[in-house]
This record gives structure tokens, C-alpha cells and sequence, in this order.
């Protein structure tokens, strides 16, 4: 099965395709929690862990949209480890910066990360991309393209469609709602966010100017 994931042999239904880039979504956002969880531990001298992200759930999106493009960019090229690392390491750099650049420029001058305060960042640009940041993101592309995606084609094509697609679906929903809810839902009617409700139960958050 895995030689004929590399060729593109595999063929799947789109309930299927649709499944498993649901679960793409959920897994890498997951994944770029937990690595930030403990980056950051170790950055600030591994004295207190910070909750990462706004949401309520363990899941931070730039993540999933790196891993959806990563998917998308790579999907001939799986039989070249290095040209695979190469344009995930360029395209998050890219995705990174201008993300950054983006909310920084049109937001007030908001930065939701900052290089400039960080271990390891050097060829650091303007805080919003180093090297460490995206030598990372190639590697954890080998995790995505040769581990994550074949399990979850591995899952659509042996559940059942109906068990697949109610724990896919199921999943990026309740992670997407706490995405919206935080984003937009909280602030248009000023409810509760997940970032003040952790921060009232003593979870560490950071601040960047």
C-alpha cells in the first residue's frame, strides 16, 4: 500500500478524500500545539509551560493551513525525500513570514509570534521567520507526508465509510467551531474566550509587543 501511496495508486472516493484532509487538519494543528508546548518551555528557561494558541482545544491553525499546502505542493514529488523537505522548508517560510507580516501590518502592530525574543533564531527576519523555524517545519513534513497522511488513507480505506467520516468530520467540527467561536463568535457578542477564561485558572499565556 505504501509504494502505491507514493505513485499516487491509491484511489479514493471524495467522502474519503474529504476524511482524511479532515483529519490532516485536526492532526497538524495538534502537532504544532504540542511542539510549540514545549519549545517554549525550554525557551523561557523550562520554568512554566505556556498555553499556545486561542482556542480551547490543544490546536493552533497556521499549522493545518502549512499542512494542507505542504499536501497540496508535494503530492508528485513523495518519491523525493529531498525535493519533499525542500518546498516544505520554502513554502512555510513564505507562509510564515507574510502571516506574520500581514497581522503585524493591518492588526495595530500585533504579533502572535516574535523570533526576536527567541533561542536558536538565527537568520532571524524581522521576527516573523528564522531558520530553526522552517529547518523544523521540512522535517516535520517527513512526519505528515510519510507517517499521518497513509494512516489516515489507511483508516478511510479500512473503517467503514460512515464510522470514518463521523470521527473525521466529527473532530475538525468541534475544532473549527473553537476556532470561529474564538475568532469571531466572542468578540462580535464580547463572550468569554478561551484566553480569558485559562488565563482566570492560572494557565500562562504570552505577550508580545
Amino acid at each position: 500500500m505504501f509504494n502505491d501511496y507514493l505513485d499516487n495508486k491509491i484511489v479514493l472516493d471524495k467522502w474519503q478524500k474529504l476524511g482524511v484532509f479532515c483529519l490532516t487538519i485536526v492532526a497538524s494543528g495538534l502537532f504544532g500545539w504540542i511542539y510549540e508546548f514545549f519549545f517554549y518551555y525550554i525557551n523561557f528557561g523550562m520554568k512554566k509551560f505556556y498555553w499556545q494558541g486561542g482556542n480551547f482545544l490543544p490546536w493552533i491553525n497556521i499549522y493545518a493551513y502549512g499542512a494542507i499546502m505542504i499536501m497540496i505542493l508535494v503530492r508528485k514529488f513523495k518519491r523525493k525525500p529531498l525535493l519533499v523537505f525542500l518546498i516544505a522548508f520554502f513554502s512555510t517560510g513564505v507562509l510564515e513570514y507574510f502571516s506574520g507580516y500581514v497581522i503585524y501590518k493591518y492588526f495595530g502592530g500585533l504579533r502572535l509570534w516574535d523570533y526576536n525574543t527567541e533561542i536558536w533564531n538565527f537568520l532571524n527576519i524581522d521576527g516573523f521567520v528564522c531558520f530553526r523555524s522552517v529547518f523544523f517545519f521540512g522535517l516535520s513534513s517527513f512526519i505528515l507526508v510519510y507517517l499521518m497522511i497513509p494512516a489516515f488513507i489507511y483508516l478511510a480505506r479500512h473503517l467503514k465509510r460512515r464510522t470514518f467520516l463521523i470521527i473525521s468530520i466529527g473532530l475538525v467540527s468541534l475544532v473549527l467551531f473553537d476556532e470561529i467561536y474564538n475568532l469571531i463568535i466572542a468578540r462580535l457578542f464580547s463572550l468569554p474566550r478561551a484566553r480569558n477564561i485559562y488565563s482566570k485558572l492560572g494557565f500562562n499565556y504570552m505577550n508580545y509587543k
